[in-house]
């Protein structure tokens, strides 16, 4: 069968017999914590609880590990409120500085809740929103504070007294998500 749309069938990772199975399963692991530091910048655990991927967490952590010995990644604690090792590119370092630095600007940003950047109710306060495409979660300054249900917006706790006329006026998609509607 050919493939259709957007998507096609994906074969499981089968290594090749000359390759030992150690060194293909590290390889697999380092390929993951890969993509994941490329995808989050930041990585622990509490952070990859949603993800899906045939390789166990241990697995991923030595590859880390690896990284951070070889100095592509750096280990410490970015993220406060989360146990465990933490695991960062040196960019994305700078960037939570940079950050930490800044006044809140009262960015607004509205993403789709299928976008893996909705970490609502997984890092930041409050319950998961659902993955669904017709819902989406709506950010001031990086904080949840409303979730657009199909056709309802449901205001968070977390948003305090701020009119959400406002923000829905401010409210923009952001260029990650835009590019995932196309």
């Amino acid at each position: 069968t050919s493939p259709q749309g957007r998507w096609s069938i994906v074969h499981r990772f089968q290594p090749e017999p000359s390759l030992r199975a150690v060194g293909a399963a590290d390889e697999l692991a380092a390929s993951v914590a890969e993509q994941l530091l490329a995808r989050y910048g930041v990585v622990f655990r509490d952070l990859v609880a949603r993800e899906n991927f045939a390789v166990p967490w241990r697995d991923v952590v030595r590859a880390l590990r690896r990284m951070e010995a070889r100095g592509t990644a750096r280990g410490g604690r970015f993220v406060a409120g989360f146990i465990g090792e933490q695991y960062a590119l040196p960019e994305a370092v700078e960037g939570l500085r940079r950050t930490r630095r800044e006044e809140r600007a009262g960015e607004i940003v509205r993403i789709s809740a299928a976008d893996p950047l909705n970490l609502a109710g997984i890092i930041t306060p409050g319950a998961r929103v659902p993955a669904l495409h017709t819902n989406a979660v709506i950010f001031l300054d990086g904080l949840p504070i409303a979730v657009e249900e199909g056709k309802h917006l449901v205001v968070r706790p977390e948003a305090g007294d701020i009119d959400l006329r406002d923000v829905l006026g401010r409210a923009r998609t952001s260029p990650r998500a835009a590019a995932h509607a196309l």
